[in-house]
């Protein structure tokens, strides 16, 4: 995973805040469709600071939060404490730590991108029970509005690394790819946030492409993000439209 380990170590604050959550309904379609159910262990893989562990948690699952970065892993026992039934874990995609045929499903939010996928392939075989599933999942935001129009254009122009890491670079062929032979299925839930000019600003920091604010490069751009924010807004706050979508296959 490179330095995917330790890129987020100055994010974390903003990450917790301001990034998107799941729809609680990626849950009832992977109950209906693949036979998910209460009580089964779940193996987060890049779990971060917990979003996606708390999905699951909140409908009474076990979940292992495998997270190599050290704060991102802190953050999500800090987070995540009133839930018994959570264990974070220091560990890869490519080396989780688990025993063999130990979870019942794997889950990775906004994470495949960091992947060496043909370590991490061979680990999920390992980690998961016969039969059990591997679910890939990101918030990809949507660029169809004037604002995210311009939002887009921002990011690009402050964004030194986006067109290199964005998980944009992650295409359904490279999904099918590391699932092979196996079926592939994608469902899409629509999601949103609606922030006004601090949750905005703490959004675009969380984004390990963009300038932090100890960087050259911050003012520059929070110059901008005020003007677009001032320009688009509608009762002090704007809205980042999200298609959510789910790779599911059965390994």
């Amino acid at each position: 995973m490179s330095d995917s380990t330790t890129r987020f170590s100055n994010r974390v604050a903003d990450y917790v805040k301001y990034r998107p959550h799941y729809p609680e309904a990626v849950v009832t379609f992977l109950e209906n469709d693949f036979q998910l159910h209460k009580g089964m262990t779940i193996a987060d893989i890049g779990s971060g600071t917990g979003i996606s562990s708390e999905l699951f948690l909140k409908k009474g699952y076990t979940v292992l939060g495998i997270e190599p970065n050290t704060k991102m892993r802190e953050k999500s026992r800090e987070q995540l404490e009133g839930y018994n039934h959570f264990t974070a874990v220091n560990g890869t995609a490519e080396a989780t730590t688990l025993s063999d045929s130990s979870v019942d499903a794997i889950f990775a939010g906004q994470a495949f991108h960091w992947f060496n996928r043909e370590l991490a392939r061979p680990e999920f075989e390992r980690v998961l029970k016969p039969e059990g599933i591997a679910a890939l999942i990101w918030n990809e935001r949507l660029t169809g509005s004037p604002f995210e129009k311009e939002y887009e254009q921002l990011i690009r122009q402050h964004g030194n690394q986006y067109k290199k890491v964005a998980h944009r670079n992650i295409d359904e062929a490279a999904i099918e790819q590391f699932f092979t032979p196996h079926k592939v299925t994608l469902k899409a839930f629509p999601n949103q946030q609606v922030l006004d000019y601090t949750g905005l600003e703490g959004r675009l920091l969380s984004s390990s492409y963009m300038p932090a604010r100890q960087d050259a490069g911050y003012i520059n751009m929070v110059t901008d993000l005020k003007d677009l924010f001032n320009r688009y807004q509608i009762n002090n706050h704007i809205t980042i439209h999200y298609t959510t979508k789910v790779y599911v296959a059965v390994l």
